[in-house]
Parts: structure tokens; sequence; C-alpha cells
């Protein structure tokens, strides 16, 4: 029997700086939540311009805001999500709006804040809800938290949010009249793409680990969307097609992978790769991977707790040092704070430094935007809508980017109610912006996430058993219609899920050694076996006859 591995004394980790601030590409619809965003918040605040209450922006602006997500999803789990966002957003605000009317006491105003991020934290990575996250809610809710208020007013503002979150939800949905399945063959195209990659690189672990991940989120965009139509079953045999290249690449064109990535970029048919023919069913095995379900939300949650911690922590206690320092609007070092928490001590790092260079720059720019703004209440309104553009174009080549337009545009917020002093908006902003992030980084490092570690073992244990009952399948002469197929989308998720949880362990800053030797044997084990799949159902011999 081997013996067990020595105990190495826990790592450090360097904190770094270089290539926190490069800037990358943009999304490929970058322009999307930027023109959604203007429509979503135009409308309500140019009402309530003409109407002489702009003071009641901050109100609409809660459900507007919501017009910034899930433009990744299919329509029909886009409208699910998107319903879900305006509810959990109007409960933020609810919250919110009753804490203020019920104390103006600053202190428990602040942890209150800070209890609704750390709960929008966990819950927006639980259930994955992707770009921008937590933070647009927190930002909301704790912005209302030191809104004057009365128990008698908040039917009335919640009613204002409601309304404005539905013309989002339109908003949200009305691309898909033009472009039903949009999100999903971007998604696909982006798995041919990131496969086409790694045939190129055979050798590079990290090309095969994003495109196994590519792929992972191509099916789940897939099987999110409800009904098989025939354009989406076209799709699914696209990605299989990506599956077979990362499983087999040496049989592999990856030009035709490209190309087949380009033709989806438009309106035209999806393209349709021979070789599977009307089988393909019974071969993708889709209906069996409709009926795994994903974990029950509770457990989902269990694995977020050390993050739910330091954001509760670290917003609380920056919310406290900012009224310590006597600043007016301590929701700012708690919306700083309440940003900065990523999946790792490294990357709520990088966030930091990401943060604290784009809300310097964005003071400055609030400077320059400044008598242009006070031209007129018109002006104030439409430089506001065109940084709400430029923070969500902007934002997806480097957070720090989009960070200087959302800092002027929330300082020229506050002024909808009644005009504020340029300099000590300014100087709050600075305070708030150094204090949230100071603070906020001690609070992640503080906390400890021991969990990290834990959920390497059990995504390890999880490939062992997804291999093993491949490889089980591989041993009988003739498996159960679909079971292969099945049994290779399960493994290929768990090596997906053991790549993520590695990457998140290994970049905490105080950590335990991490099993790395294990982590690749597995990933390369893994692998081997999606590669006798492969072969054994026949898809490498027809991609190479085809290629």
């Amino acid at each position: 029997m081997s013996s067990a591995p020595p105990l190495r004394p826990p790592r450090v980790r360097r904190l770094p700086l270089a290539g926190v601030l490069r800037l990358g590409r943009p999304s490929d619809i970058w322009f999307k939540p930027a023109l959604s965003v203007v429509v979503a918040v135009a409308p309500p605040n140019l009402t309530l311009l003409a109407l002489g209450r702009l003071d009641l922006a901050m109100y609409t602006m809660a459900g507007s805001l919501c017009a910034l997500y899930a433009h990744s999803r299919p329509y029909a789990a886009r409208a699910r999500v998107l319903a879900w966002v305006v509810a959990g957003m109007l409960g933020g605000l609810g919250v919110a709006l009753v804490a203020a009317s019920l104390t103006t006491n600053a202190v428990a105003l602040v942890t209150v804040g800070a209890l609704l991020a750390a709960a929008q934290k966990a819950l927006c990575d639980a259930t994955r809800i992707g770009p921008p996250g937590h933070v647009v809610l927190a930002f909301i809710s704790s912005a209302s938290l030191f809104a004057p208020q009365s128990l008698g007013q908040v039917p009335g503002h919640l009613a204002l949010g409601a309304a404005a979150g539905v013309w989002a939800w339109i908003v949200g949905m009305a691309p898909g009249l033009v472009r039903p399945h949009g999100p999903e063959r971007r998604s696909t195209a982006h798995a041919l793409n990131a496969a086409a990659v790694s045939v190129g690189a055979p050798d590079d672990a990290r090309a095969r680990a994003a495109a196994a991940a590519a792929v992972h989120t191509a099916w789940q965009s897939l099987l999110s969307t409800g009904a098989r139509s025939e354009p989406r079953r076209a799709l699914e045999r696209l990605v299989v097609r990506a599956e077979v290249a990362l499983a087999a690449p040496s049989g592999t064109d990856a030009r035709r992978l490209r190309g087949w990535a380009r033709e989806l970029s438009g309106t035209g048919p999806v393209p349709r790769p021979d070789g599977l023919g009307d089988a393909a069913d019974e071969l993708l095995g889709v209906e069996a991977a409709l009926a795994f379900g994903e974990p029950p939300l509770l457990a989902r949650l269990g694995p977020l707790a050390p993050i739910a911690l330091r954001t509760a922590l670290g917003c609380a206690l920056a919310g406290y040092a900012a009224l310590a320092l006597g600043v007016g609007r301590p929701y700012w070092a708690l919306v700083t704070a309440a940003s900065l928490y990523q999946a790792n001590v490294t990357l709520t790092w990088s966030r930091g430094v990401q943060r604290v260079t784009g809300n310097l720059l964005g003071v400055a720019a609030f400077a320059v935007l400044l008598p242009l703004a006070h031209a007129g209440r018109a002006a104030l309104v439409l430089c506001c809508l065109a940084l709400n553009f430029g923070a969500e174009a902007l934002i997806g080549r480097n957070y720090w980017l989009g960070s200087v337009c959302v800092t002027p545009m929330a300082l020229l917020i506050t002024e909808f109610a009644h005009s504020q002093q340029p300099g000590e908006l300014m100087t709050d902003r600075v305070l708030d912006t150094l204090v949230g992030a100071l603070v906020g980084f001690l609070a992640a490092v503080a906390v400890t996430n021991r969990r990290a570690g834990d959920r390497i073992e059990e995504a390890l244990a999880a490939v062992g058993r997804a291999q093993e009952h491949a490889a089980g399948l591989l041993a009988e002469e003739r498996p159960e219609p679909g079971a292969l197929e099945s049994a290779r989308r399960g493994l290929s998720a768990a090596v997906v899920h053991l790549r993520s949880a590695a990457d998140a362990a290994s970049g905490e800053w105080r950590r335990r050694a991490l099993p790395e030797e294990r982590v690749m044997r597995a990933e390369q084990a893994g692998h081997r076996t999606l590669a006798a799949t492969v072969r054994r159902q026949g898809l490498h011999c027809r991609e190479g006859a085809q290629a």
C-alpha cells in the first residue's frame, strides 16, 4: 500500500500586478447590453424629466438596470432569468426602503446593506446569473438605504421599480423577434472556435481546458431552451463535432470548424455537418441529459459560505470605516467592497486594483463633464445615458475601463434630486473608494476559504466515478442506447468542473498544498477515456471521412 504524501506548510501566493489593467478583446455582443440599458433607462428617465420628478429616478433605475442581465441566455431561459432578476431587484429594494423608513441610524443601515450584499452575492453565484452579477443589485439596495423614506411611500416607489422592470424585461426579450436562436448560435460558434484552437495546439492543456469549458457551456445553453426545434437539433450536431475535435483532434480539420462558426454569425440557415444522419438523436443522448437536473439551491449555496462571509464582513467594516471618517455616503464604500469579491483572493486583489484605478479616473472624468451636465436637467439625463452606454461598451475589455464611465454616472445620479457640492462629492467618492477597496480586501484575506481544497477532492472523486462509469460501458459489448453518450457528457462535465475548482483554489492567498499532480493525471485520464468513447461510437471515423 502506498504511503500518504508528506504534509506541506500552507503556501502564500504572490499577488499579481502585471497584466491586471491590460485591455482584452471586446465581447462579440458588447453593443447588446450597451444599447439595451439605454433603451431601458431612457423612457422612464425622460418621462420623469417631463414631469419634473427626477428625484424618483433612483426607483425606476432599479427596474431599468435589470436589462443588463442574461444577454448570453437563450430566449426561453432568458424570460425566466430576467423575471427572477426583476423579482430579486425589487426584493432588495423593498428591504432597503423599509429599513430606511424605520431607522436613520447609519450603523444599522450599513449592517443591513452588508447582509443584503452578502445574500445577493451568494444567490448570484449559486444561480450563475452572469455579469453584472450582484454588483448592480448591491448598488441599488445600498443607495436606497440612505434615501429619506416613510413607510407610506414604499409601495409607490416599489411600483415605479416594477413598472420599469417590466419594460426592461420587454427590452431584453425583443431581439428574439429578429434572431430567435441568436444566443445558442453564438455559444455553438464559440465552442467550434475553441475546439479549432485546441486542434491546432494538441499539447496545450490550457487550450484543451478552454475548449472543454466552451463545449460544456454550449450544451448548457442548448439544454435550457425547452422544445427541440430543427435549428436547435442542427446546433446540437455542431456541438457534437466540437466535442469530437476535442476528444480526437488527429482526424479533425480545424478550418472546417472555423468555417461552421463563421456561418453561425449571420442569420442564414444553420450548417448541417454530414456523418451523423437521422440517428443523431440516439447518439446525442440529449433526452438523457435533459433528465439530469441541477443540484438543489441549498447544496449550491453551501460551498459559497466563505465568499458570503467575506462579503458581509468586508462590506460592513468598509461602511463603518467610512462613517468613522465622516464620509457622507458610506454606501459607496460598502458597494466598493461588494464589487471586489471574486472566486478567490487573487482575483479579488485584481478586481480591487481595477476598481481603484477606474474610480479615480472616473472622478477626473466627472470633473470634466460637470459643466456640460450643469447646462440643464435634460443635459444631465443625456450625460447619464451616454455614460450608461459607455460603461457597458467598455467594461468587457477590462473592469477598470468600464468603471471610468460608471463612476461619473453614479456621481451625476446624485444630482437628480438636487444639486450637490462638486468638491465634496468628489472627495467623498475618492475616500469611499480607497476605504472600501482596502477594508474589503483585508476581509478577503482574513476569511480563509478552506473549502476550496475540499472542492478539489470532491471534483477528483466525481471525475473518478464518471470515468469508471464510462469505462464500464466501454467494456460492454452492447451498451444501452444513448448510455455511452450520456456517460461521455457526464465525464466531460466532471473534467470541466475539476479544472474550475483547481483554478479557484490555486488563486487563494493562503492555502494548503494542492494535489496538482493528481489533478493533471485525472484530467489526462479523463480526456483519454473521452477519446475512447468517441472511437467506440464511430464518430472519429465519420469526422475524418468528412474532413
